[in-house]
């Protein structure tokens, strides 16, 4: 049994990473009193106010994750865009860091994550990799790469960036010279996701299987459905396929998994990300436990939460307009929270540029057709501008 005493006590919990994911983080730390240090190179970061401790400094420095981890108990990250090398170093030494460190390496990376997948029979989209643009080149000349393909940058990549649809010769134009993947055009039906925790004792739990649909420029989540509108059967092998590969893992913490459903009702995994997520948002109003207080469960090896659903529940992601860039004013909030069942979650940005991520709104109701018709509403009426 964990005897640790980590409530109103001198127990710190690290945050590499200080944005909205961490500000959610910190939301459950408050209410169990735990204490907190965050490290973001922001001063403006939305954790600079819900932590105990906030210190600006570079996420990706050896130097600056190294000392800011000397002073905590468990580390955890928000982002996978940091010195692995340190918290590996630290690890070493003695202080607990969840996911663990090699765990991110591998996923930094997508080629890494994708030989992952092959290595352990776990179903992906076939894909090629190359180390740089010439080599991709080289391969589309002896036609080993036919069009259409999905290019991936290995790394570095997040938020629909480093992601492309090349169609012709011409769409490579613009892409940088990088390590890259060329992965093959999955004809899918649906995007779907599963948020699985799995804690340092081998515990796990699978939130419901949700479906996503995207943004068709930005390649951002538009919106999240919980329960997603699939049948049983594909639900539950999709919740099969999370709990695989967070196992196959060995991760402790949160593991999203996304995933598409080819038209022939194959299900295949896209990517995943070892950390809360957005796909997983909807869960603080939709579910028993959320992922986030979920995920301090799994990393402090603490008994997880009930997945159960309340309500069905519907995510609009808050992203800023394309034609505004400066200090955000969101027009029409009024109007939304005037409806009964609907949550505004603001991230605590000041500034809004196109397609940055400013907040989410999780609708619920008993009946999930009602919600996603408000989720439309909602959609309508809220815009993100600036003054």
């Amino acid at each position: 049994m964990n005897t640790k005493n980590y409530y109103s006590s001198d127990f710190r919990l690290g945050i590499v990473g200080g944005g909205q994911l961490g500000k959610m983080l910190l939301q459950e730390t408050r209410r169990l009193d735990i204490g907190t240090s965050v490290l973001d190179p922001s001063e403006v970061a939305p954790c600079r106010l819900g932590s105990n401790e906030f210190t600006v400094g570079s996420l990706t420095d050896f130097d600056t994750v190294y000392q800011f981890g000397q002073n905590c108990d468990v580390l955890t990250i928000e982002i996978e865009n940091v010195s692995v090398e340190a918290l590996q170093k630290l690890e070493e030494e003695g202080k607990k860091v969840f996911p663990q460190p090699h765990i991110i390496r591998l996923i930094q990376s997508k080629i890494r994550q994708k030989n992952f997948y092959k290595e352990n029979l776990i179903p992906t989209a076939d894909f090629i990799s190359f180390e740089n643009k010439a080599e991709l080149m080289t391969a589309i000349n002896k036609q080993q790469v036919p069009f259409p393909f999905v290019w991936k940058q290995s790394t570095g990549g997040f938020d629909g960036r480093g992601v492309a649809m090349i169609r012709k010769k011409a769409d490579l134009e613009t892409l940088p010279d990088v390590p890259c993947l060329a992965e093959s055009m999955v004809p899918f039906e649906k995007e779907l996701a599963v948020v699985v925790a799995r804690s340092a004792n081998g515990e796990c739990r699978s939130f419901p299987t949700v479906e996503m649909d995207f943004h068709p420029e930005a390649n951002l989540v538009e919106y999240v459905f919980s329960p997603g509108n699939v049948e049983e059967a594909i639900s539950d092998k999709a919740q099969e396929l999370a709990r695989m590969v967070a196992e196959k893992l060995g991760i402790v913490g949160i593991l999203a998994v996304e995933m598409f459903l080819t038209k022939d009702g194959m299900i295949l995994i896209n990517e995943v990300a070892p950390r809360v997520h957005n796909s997983g948002h909807l869960s603080i109003e939709g579910n028993v436990s959320s992922q986030f207080e979920q995920h301090l469960r799994a990393i402090l090896d603490l008994p997880l939460g009930s997945t159960e659903t309340i309500q069905p529940a519907v995510m609009v992601n808050l992203v800023g307009d394309e034609d505004y860039t400066g200090p955000v004013y969101y027009e029409g909030i009024e109007e939304i929270m005037a409806l009964s069942g609907v949550y505004v979650h603001l991230y605590g940005k000041a500034e809004t540029r196109p397609f940055r991520k400013m907040g989410h709104v999780t609708i619920i109701d008993p009946d999930l057709e009602a919600a996603r018709a408000k989720a439309r509403i909602v959609k309508e009426k809220i815009k993100v501008i600036s003054q």
